[in-house]
């Protein structure tokens, strides 16, 4: 195209009109680079085709050869990005061919220079990086010899560093590319560039993402996404995929899933095949991880089509390695697929030939898993001496995909220990990077990378448990690989004053959704709105600041000594099969449960049973025939865990209870198992966790009685516990507002919360309380700078998890013990207000030690019983196991800490 003339301009054009045809190719070609830039590369293509036909061939003219130079780089590189990387090559070729002619001088010096910057870009964005910053070595001398000329271009000069810094970034050198992003800043301030200023800013982040650290990566993107959301928001979903990518890495795969379904349709409307394609390659991989093989088989396989069109094959080939993995993750689950050890040794080769080497370094660990599924131990060795050793900043889910293939051949070779030795080392590197993150999901995501190393190494414990020393082993081993985001003391966070905005218009958009859905008004709107601003919540929430800093895994003699004269049950289910251990009088033993999915199930069944018991108004009939079922199902789940075959009454005796669940075992409320009835119960996420929520010191600060709108008459415990605790600070009616709350609720020792309850179950951390002003989120309440040491939350479902992979458990009740609170009294289903008001007057006058009222005649006076029993020193465990035993079927409340 770049040798074609219009029909016409074959003869001499006079001097003025060249000076016309050159200062209209020269608007032109702004207009096209302007309509690229923002993401318009069709119609940038469009422009910079019909300019080059208005050029005459034949003038001699310097400048008409310049302005045509111009207009092929340009044009070279949107064709490379977007259509074909020959035929941008091409024109590439040819203006550098052009420019080659020119006289000596500045601008000579600045065309070469530009087109040296265009041809290393198209070869960086074909994955051929090392060529690409060669050509970028020698380009921005050129730019910068040429910048004081007329003819210098600063714009140009600033591209220069910042894609040769992002070239530096993906071969993995953080120095030269801060560097280089900082002197593009530097030039965009001096020269006004806001756009080129927000292009460094993402770039910063991509080499946070590179060094691990993941709030830092979240926060420049997020800045860069609120530049160009002002300045060109075309680019925002090409930053979305910067984004995702930095979610995955935390393991947050819905968060990353989400980003990108809203990117891909903008990237294709705007067809850049190139970012689209990556972001497919990433959609494939959040889909893996959500354990979704099918689609991102799919997604892998599409990106892989576009980049042979595109005839980048180093791209390709990375593609391909996406579609292996899941190709593999099916085969490790014993699905039949094509997956080989031999294919997955192709692969690398080709990625190594391509300089990928953290990509064949992949490969070849998924050809060790699956030759190692067939048997074949020499090939699994042999390809995994080919890996070499990851170096400080490879990506964690490398790390730990290494450990977990040393892991598993030494199992193959019968070398356990050498297994083991492998999955701790692994733990240690994902604390360490777990340690850097910023809010408690981005805490909780990152378990997700090291879920099959802590299966393995479970699994090889408990295989071999014999002895009480194996089942302390076991338990040590628990502690490890479980609930490690209660293991953190939380850090102040730091003020946020857009974080406080985008709260409180949360917290109104949820409450007119509400109103909305009440009057059966149209409310997609208002959830697009609750949605987008969940997002922007967490966002913020990820880099404000560092969740907390680490404390230590407890011992198992650190366990026990804390224990005394209780009895912990901590429950582990790595394979098909359940199990517990059991800890009492200071000995450590194993328990063998049978099959882990029949108790799963039953819990399920339960839990579904004891919601729909829950409404006070439940006619007899139904009352009575969803009690039995409910019965059968405490029967049976009281006999799979504790009947003859189970946790025997001779290991616990009568000692109040730690329990640490499992899975579904987190929604049982244990004192309805006849077992258990009455006993002292505490439920914790980890034994870790309960030893750090022992070790909060009870405070001098008020008590706090707080009674939220719209509930029945029948929730009338705050009425009672106004008597129990007479110098208590009470926000009733207009005065319960989130601001007033949570003010009360720092420093305080005791908070008991009366209000509708929600559990997010899709995103735990926007469970809420609604109180007069709104929700009062669990994102607000895990922050609190002193979180009172005891909560009580009389409202439906608040002691709910969502389980992150990695037995993760967060929500409600979880953030309150995670930030710091030592004792959470909630509900794990649904229950009615009367039950509820019942349950919470009985709890808090046995903590108070005052005489039990008629609960016939008032119901009210449970909750108030608890808090009196407290007051004068039983222990809320206890007090809640007698509050709760009256009706264990509608007040299904759990202690949640230290009891």
């Amino acid at each position: 195209m770049g040798g074609q003339q219009a029909p016409g301009h074959d003869r001499a054009l006079g001097t003025d009109a060249l000076r016309a045809t050159v200062a209209a190719a020269a608007e032109q070609r702004r207009r096209a680079v302007a309509a690229a830039s923002a993401g318009r590369p069709a119609e940038a293509i469009k422009i910079l085709t019909r300019t080059l036909r208005t050029l005459p061939v034949g003038a001699g003219s310097a400048d008409v050869v310049a302005i045509r130079a111009r207009v092929l780089l340009s044009l070279g590189w949107v064709q490379a990005d977007t259509a074909s990387l020959a035929d941008g090559l091409v024109h590439l070729g040819t203006a550098r061919d052009l420019v080659s002619g020119l006289h000596d001088g500045p601008e000579r010096l600045a065309l070469l220079g530009f087109a040296d910057q265009q041809h290393a870009l198209v070869l960086f964005r074909a994955g051929r990086t090392p060529e690409a910053i060669e050509l970028f070595d020698r380009a921005i001398p050129l730019l910068e010899k040429a910048i004081d000329s007329p003819t210098g271009d600063p714009e140009m000069l600033a591209r220069a560093f910042l894609n040769r810094g992002y070239a530096h970034t993906t071969l993995g050198r953080p120095g030269p590319a801060e560097a280089d992003l900082r002197r593009c800043i530097d030039l965009s301030i001096e020269h006004d560039l806001p756009v080129m200023k927000a292009k460094a800013i993402s770039n910063l982040g991509d080499i946070a993402l590179l060094v691990g650290d993941i709030p830092g990566a979240l926060g420049h993107f997020a800045e860069a996404v609120r530049l160009f959301r002002a300045l060109a928001p075309s680019l925002v979903a090409r930053t979305q995929l910067d984004q995702a990518r930095a979610l995955l890495t935390a393991g947050l795969a819905e968060e990353a899933a989400r980003l990108l379904d809203e990117a891909l349709p903008v990237l294709r409307e705007q067809r850049l095949s190139q970012d689209l394609a990556e972001a497919e390659i990433v959609r494939a991989a959040a889909a893996l991880l959500q354990g979704d093989r099918e689609l991102a088989k799919q997604v892998a396989g599409s990106a892989h089509r576009r980049f042979v069109r595109r005839g980048n094959m180093s791209w390709a080939e990375v593609a391909a390695l996406t579609k292996m993995r899941t190709e593999a993750d099916a085969a490790l689950a014993g699905l039949s697929t094509t997956a080989t050890a031999k294919k997955a040794a192709a692969l690398a080769q080709r990625l190594s030939s391509s300089g990928l080497t953290d990509e064949a370094a992949m490969a070849r660990m998924l050809g060790v898993r699956l030759a190692l599924r067939r048997g074949a131990v020499d090939v699994a060795e042999t390809l995994l001496g080919q890996v070499p050793a990851p170096g400080k900043i490879a990506p964690i889910d490398h790390k730990m995909m290494l450990r977990l293939c040393r892991a598993e051949l030494a199992v193959a070779r019968g070398q356990t220990r050498i297994a083991l030795a492998q999955a701790k080392a692994g733990f240690d590197e994902l604390g360490a990077a777990r340690d850097r993150m910023g809010g408690l999901d981005l805490v909780c995501g990152t378990a997700v990378h090291g879920l099959e190393l802590a299966r393995l190494a479970v699994g090889i414990v408990l295989g071999d448990a014999r002895t009480d020393a194996d089942a302390r082993r076991l338990l040590a081993w628990q502690e490890r690989t479980r609930a490690q985001v209660y293991r953190y003391e939380p850090m102040p966070a730091i003020d946020d004053p857009e974080l406080a905005s985008k709260v409180a218009e949360l917290r109104t958009v949820l409450r007119t959704l509400q109103q909305a859905r009440l009057e059966r008004r149209p409310v997609a709107h208002l959830e697009q709105r609750s949605v987008a601003l969940q997002r922007e919540v967490n966002r913020l929430g990820w880099h404000t600041s560092q969740w907390g800093r680490p404390r230590p895994v407890s011992s198992p003699d650190e366990v026990i000594e804390h224990l005394g004269d209780r009895a912990l049950i901590s429950f582990a289910g790595p394979s098909s099969d359940l199990a517990a251990v059991v800890v009492a009088g200071g000995r450590t033993r194993l328990v063998r449960l049978g099959a882990k999915q029949d108790v799963l199930e039953t819990a399920r069944q339960l839990h579904a049973d004891l919601d729909a018991l829950a409404p006070d108004e439940l006619i007899p009939p139904l009352v009575t025939a969803v009690s039995q079922s409910a019965r059968r199902r405490i029967q049976a789940l009281d006999g799979m865990l504790f009947g003859p075959d189970g946790i025997s009454a001779s290991l616990i005796g009568d000692r109040e209870l730690v329990v640490v669940p499992f899975g579904e075992l987190y929604s049982v409320p244990w004192e309805t198992l006849p077992s258990l009835r009455g006993r002292a119960v505490s439920v914790a996420p980890s034994a870790t966790a309960w030893v750090s929520a022992g070790e909060v010191v009870y405070n001098g600060g008020p008590v706090v009685l707080v009674r939220g709108p719209n509930l029945p008459s029948s929730a009338t415990e705050l009425d009672q516990l106004r008597e129990v605790y007479p110098g208590a600070i009470v926000l009733d009616g207009e005065e319960a507002t989130t601001g007033a709350v949570l003010k009360a609720m720092d420093g305080a020792k005791l908070v008991h919360i009366a209000a509708h309850g929600t559990h997010e179950s899709a995103n735990a951390m926007f469970s809420r309380l609604e109180l007069y002003d709104g929700g009062l989120l669990a994102h607000e309440v895990a922050r609190l700078p002193n979180p009172p040491a005891h909560i009580v939350l009389a409202a439906c479902e608040l002691a709910l998890s969502h389980i992150r992979p990695g037995d993760e458990p967060l929500g409600f009740a979880g953030a309150m013990l995670a930030s710091g609170s030592r004792t959470v009294v909630a509900a794990v289903n649904r229950v009615g207000h009367r039950s509820a008001a019942v349950a919470m007057t009985d709890y808090h006058r046995r903590l108070a030690n005052r005489p039990v009222a008629d609960l016939a005649a008032d119901l009210a006076v449970a909750m108030t019983d608890y808090h009196r029993r407290v007051a004068s020193g039983v222990s809320p465990a206890r007090a809640l196991a007698e509050a709760t035993a009256e009706d264990p079927l509608r007040r299904p409340f759990i202690l949640l800490g230290a009891g």
